[in-house]
């Protein structure tokens, strides 16, 4: 964990509880685990339990990044992803969250809807977001423009398609029940021609 090691001049004031044992639970341990997009929740939780930010504020907030060696915030893969899964879990009756994201990874996310998204830079723009009683600033969190939505491209129509009754019903059949579809002929049967309009049936 990259947090243990910074020596960086842009974080003191912070201490790693050097005399104590850290053990960080990651359960369950069947989700997989890849990248350093744990970092900041591990670096939060650690001074949280040092005492360093109140903890109490951290119910308020959902947190993914990654930290450099000198507390800057990194983008984590999948952070779509997760403001979908927070979204889906408020819409469920859990209390909605604030999401909180590296910049870049905040921009992408503001895309969900629905959703109150923060992005910082660096760790300490976090930490003092944190901190107990009037000590705390949130000012550096700040709430990114989401990207422009496109237009979708349209897709060919199945109606287009003459003929093919059993092909074109196979491909209802797999695009309702989410089944797979494997086309099988010579060339100039219509495999590529139905496979195109596949994705007009798929919400």
């Amino acid at each position: 964990m990259s947090f243990a090691t910074v020596h960086s001049r842009a974080l003191r004031g912070l201490e790693f509880p050097h005399n104590k044992r850290v053990t960080v639970n990651l359960a369950p341990a069947d989700l997989p685990k890849e990248s350093g997009r744990f970092d900041l929740p591990i670096a939060l939780g650690i001074l949280a339990a040092a005492g360093q930010i109140d903890a109490a504020r951290l119910d308020e907030y959902e947190f993914a990044g990654e930290l450099s060696l000198g507390g800057e915030l990194r983008p984590v893969h999948g952070a779509l992803a997760v403001g979908l899964a927070l979204r889906r879990h408020a819409g469920a009756g859990e209390s909605s969250r604030t999401l909180v994201l590296p910049r870049p990874s905040a921009v992408e996310t503001a895309l969900v809807g629905g959703l109150r998204v923060l992005g910082a830079g660096h760790l300490l723009d976090v930490v003092r977001a944190l901190l107990p009683g009037d000590a705390a600033d949130a000012s550096a969190l700040r709430e990114p423009e989401a990207l422009p939505r496109r237009a979708a491209a349209a897709l060919p129509d199945l109606r287009d398609v003459k003929g093919q009754a059993a092909a074109k019903r196979a491909l209802e059949i797999a695009a309702a029940g989410e089944l797979s579809l494997l086309m099988v002929g010579p060339p100039g049967t219509g495999k590529s021609m139905l496979a195109q309009r596949l994705g007009g049936l798929l919400p």
